[in-house]
Order: C-alpha cells, then structure tokens, then sequence
C-alpha cells in the first residue's frame, strides 16, 4: 500500500465522529470499581437519547421481563453496570459506522449479521465455561465490536478490498493474509487506529488488534480473546452473516485448548445461536436509531 492509500484510511478514521460526550464519561465512570447505579443515571440522564436506548433494552425480548420498567435506575441496576456501558459503547460505534457508503466490498447486512453471531457466540461460550456474570456482556461486544477494522478498508479501497477478497477465495487464504497481500494492511491494524482514534481500552481494543494473532497474545485480556476467536472461527465455518473471510484458516490447539472445548461442542451450539442472534438484533436497532 502507498503513502496515499495509508493516509486516506488515516484521513477517513479522523473525519469518523467521534464518541458522544456521554458515552465517553460513561466508559469512564464505569472503569471505576467504585462507581453505583446512581453515577451512571446521573451521567445517562443528561442524554435523553441514551436514555432511551437504555429502556428500550431493559424492555425488550432479549431480556424478556414480564413488566414494563420506566425507572432509568431501576434499569441500571437490573441491567447492571457493565451491561450498560457496553450498550452506550455499542451503540456508539454502531451509530458511527453503519454508513451505508462505507459498505461497497461487503454487504452490511452480511457483516453485522457475522459481527452479532460472533457477540453471542463469544457469550454463550463465556457462559457455559463460568464466566461471572457481571463480565459477560463484555465477551458480547468485544465480539460484536472485533472486524470494525474493515469498514475503512471498504471505504476508502473499495476497489482493491474486492480484490483482495477475490485473492483470498482464489488462494483459499485468511481474509488478512489477502489484505496484507494486496493492500499492506489488514484489518486488525485499521482496528487498532480506531481503538486509538476513540480512546477505546481493555479487552475491546485488544481484540480488535489481535483476534487473528491470539496466539502470540501475552495480554491481560486472554480469555475474552481466544473466546472470540473462537466465535468468529464457528460464524465462518458455519457461514453466519458474511465478513468476506471464507477460508479463515484453522484456529490453534493452544485456544482450544485454553477454552476447555473442541469443534464439535461449538459447532453444536448452532440452534441456540441462531435464537440469540435474533434477540440480539435488538443492539443493531439500537446503534442506528
């Protein structure tokens, strides 16, 4: 890739919108292990948009609750908190970046589609090993969150990032091998100029940056990465959605090994995914509205 093509994925990361103020003191307050339900309304109740996105979650078929909440702490504390700083920061980047413009090489549906099968995936897998459960909405949107690298690479190369799909399908190589190949950079390596563009830290950047190079990974953030390795693994072999990645490679025995399970304990979960998926559809609605 040249100067020219680098700079325009540069160009295009700093003209993105940047978080919302809210959303920002959101994540911020949330990193506090102090901090209580009643912070986070303080900071959500100035942004009646937020709000809004806060009950309709609470409220909706993916918790499936029997009455009507209207309490936007009550919702808090139902929700608990990791849950809605995930929400606010989903949103967020969801809202920023389902431009139907930046879409030319993949087809959008087929890349949230993907994207969300690998958020539950990644879930569900935390949840069957024990994961506590105030940490397990991170495992979602860390997987939901993990290709965005590919939206400036659709954008700004749309023409060389066929290509390079094209190569990969041709060459039956992993997607980011094919972009490495043809453009000189892969989407990992966008992702992590995203990350950094909107101050996003923890196991959310690290995947971003390194779901395709978990292996090597000696991070804090282990067990959220190979989990979601592990989901995007099963969306493709499964084809769930479309992320243009139709010969991903074999995972390491080192993840599988870490996560306790084989393929076919994954593979088994399809049914139960696919329900999840569409209850889930719930967090897309709510990034674009």
């Amino acid at each position: 890739m040249g100067t020219e093509e680098f700079n325009g994925i540069e160009e295009y990361i700093k003209t993105m919108p940047s978080l919302p103020t809210t959303v920002s003191k959101v994540l911020e307050i949330c990193n506090n292990p102090q901090t209580s339900p009643a912070d986070l309304n303080h900071v959500i109740s100035l942004d009646p948009v937020l709000v809004g996105k806060v009950l309709k979650l609470i409220n909706s078929a993916y918790y499936s609750l029997g009455q009507q909440v209207t309490s936007l702490v009550r919702a808090i504390i139902m929700l608990g908190i990791n849950t809605v700083k995930n929400l606010a920061l989903s949103s967020a980047v969801l809202d920023n970046l389902s431009n139907k413009n930046a879409f030319n090489a993949l087809n959008m549906e087929g890349f949230w589609r993907h994207s969300l099968c690998v958020g539950v995936t990644a879930k569900l897998l935390a949840k069957k090993r024990g994961v506590d459960s105030k940490l397990i909405e991170e495992y979602f949107t860390a997987g939901l969150l993990h290709d965005v690298g590919k939206i400036p690479l659709n954008a700004v190369l749309e023409r060389e990032y066929v290509v390079a799909i094209g190569y990969s399908d041709h060459e039956r190589l992993p997607l980011f091998k094919a972009e490495d190949r043809n453009l000189g950079i892969n989407h990992c390596s966008s992702g992590a100029m995203i990350a950094r563009a909107w101050k996003l830290e923890g196991s959310v950047a690290e995947v971003i940056s390194c779901h395709h190079s978990c292996e090597s990974y000696e991070g804090e953030h282990r067990d959220v990465l190979f989990s979601v390795a592990a989901a995007n693994w099963f969306a493709n072999a499964m084809e769930i959605g479309f992320s243009g990645d139709r010969y991903p490679g074999a995972l390491g025995q080192t993840v599988w090994d870490y996560l306790g399970i084989d393929r076919e304990t994954l593979a088994a979960l399809e049914n139960l995914v696919n329900q999840e998926i569409e209850k889930a559809q719930i967090f897309l609605k709510l990034g674009r509205s």
